[in-house]
């Protein structure tokens, strides 16, 4: 399942190597619970993947017994590709395994204007020109869309005009390396889990608001997309309420002086807030994380959407907004692109 917790002693070491500038198999062992020699295995297989190093310079002698060799994670070439899919402009970019950003590009293409071909063609050129940019060989591909995802890939999202577009197979062909393919929603827990230095990770929930509406949550197997309806909270449902023919847009919303134009935006900021309250009561997350252009956009709607979620729930989560747009995309697009090596590093060419 994608974004699924680390199951494998090497997956869970990985995981917390990569978050600490320094570790040791000591520590390792008290983080994971794992044996000593289950830890021995996992780590002797991450250095010769070339996952993982060790600093013999850094060696610590305390007392008898073994000196500690402290472990860091090491200087792979392979790079890992992100692709976050928007309405009107498309994020590309080529991640480390530490996650830091090699390059990145926005592609400013309306995806419902172009064929299902075309488009995904060009994302694959735009690729091909990174990497070769980079110089450094592709080792996984993610990519992140609005819409639901379903089984293998294949994405429904009518803000795109994609009904059943099944980017990942393509990409497949292509590249020959592990391709996966998240919503938005799922993306934005599966970074809140990988940026986590534990692997008892509490319950995060994410929900998404623009031009659809998305929310998804962790759970011990994995991540899990919940079905929500569109209608008035997604941005069309909202000018469509408003009713004023020169108000196109969310920012044309909120930038109009009209009562009635900031009422429909409130009204939609405490809709979002009752559609959260209600999950938390049916889900428990322990965190809810909210992004898109609902929260981006209209600064004031994070004051109603917070004060419904607190007066509507017995048990109020901790709520955290993702700011800007910028930070939205990379999180997702790193997160897609690092899940499977995260999650299956054996499976990966490391060197």
């Amino acid at each position: 399942m994608i974004f699924s917790r680390p199951r494998t002693p090497a997956a869970k070491c990985l995981h917390l190597i990569r978050l600490y500038e320094t570790t040791s198999r000591s520590d390792l062992v008290k983080e994971t619970g794992l044996s000593q020699p289950t830890v021995t295995r996992a780590i002797a297989s991450l250095v010769d993947a070339g996952y993982v190093t060790e600093r013999n310079d850094l060696t610590q002698s305390k007392g008898r017994g073994r000196p500690t060799i402290p472990l860091e994670l090491a200087e792979t070439p392979g790079v890992h590709a992100g692709v976050s899919v928007g309405t009107e402009s498309t994020y590309v970019a080529l991640f480390d395994l530490k996650g830091r950003t090699l390059i990145s590009r926005d592609m400013d293409i309306t995806v419902s204007n172009v064929s299902e071909d075309d488009f995904i063609q060009s994302i694959m050129a735009q690729l091909n020109k990174l990497t070769t940019k980079v110089e450094r060989p592709l080792r996984t591909v993610g990519v992140t869309t609005s819409g639901s995802v379903r089984k293998g890939g294949t994405v429904f999202a009518p803000n795109l005009g994609w009904d059943g577009v099944n980017i990942g197979e393509q990409m497949r062909e292509q590249f020959s390396v592990p391709v996966e393919v998240s919503s938005i929603s799922s993306a934005i827990v599966g970074s809140e889990m990988q940026s986590t230095p534990s692997l008892n990770i509490p319950s995060v929930m994410a929900l998404f608001a623009d031009d659809s509406i998305a929310c998804a949550i962790s759970h011990p197997e994995g991540v899990e997309p919940i079905e929500v309806e569109q209608g008035e909270l997604t941005t069309r449902g909202l000018i469509d309420a408003i009713g004023v023919p020169e108000i196109r847009t969310l920012k044309d919303a909120v930038t109009d002086s009209r009562e009635d134009t900031r009422y429909a935006l409130d009204r939609r900021a405490r809709g979002l807030g009752s559609l959260v309250a209600e999950l938390c009561t049916s889900h428990a997350p322990a965190t809810v994380v909210v992004a898109g252009s609902a929260f981006i956009d209209d600064p004031l709607a994070s004051g109603p959407f917070a004060r419904t979620v607190r007066s509507e729930t017995e048990s109020t989560p901790a709520l955290r907004v993702i700011p800007s747009h910028p930070e939205v995309v990379r999180d997702i697009a790193r997160a897609v692109a690092l899940d499977f090596v995260l999650r299956e590093p054996l499976k990966v060419a490391g060197k």
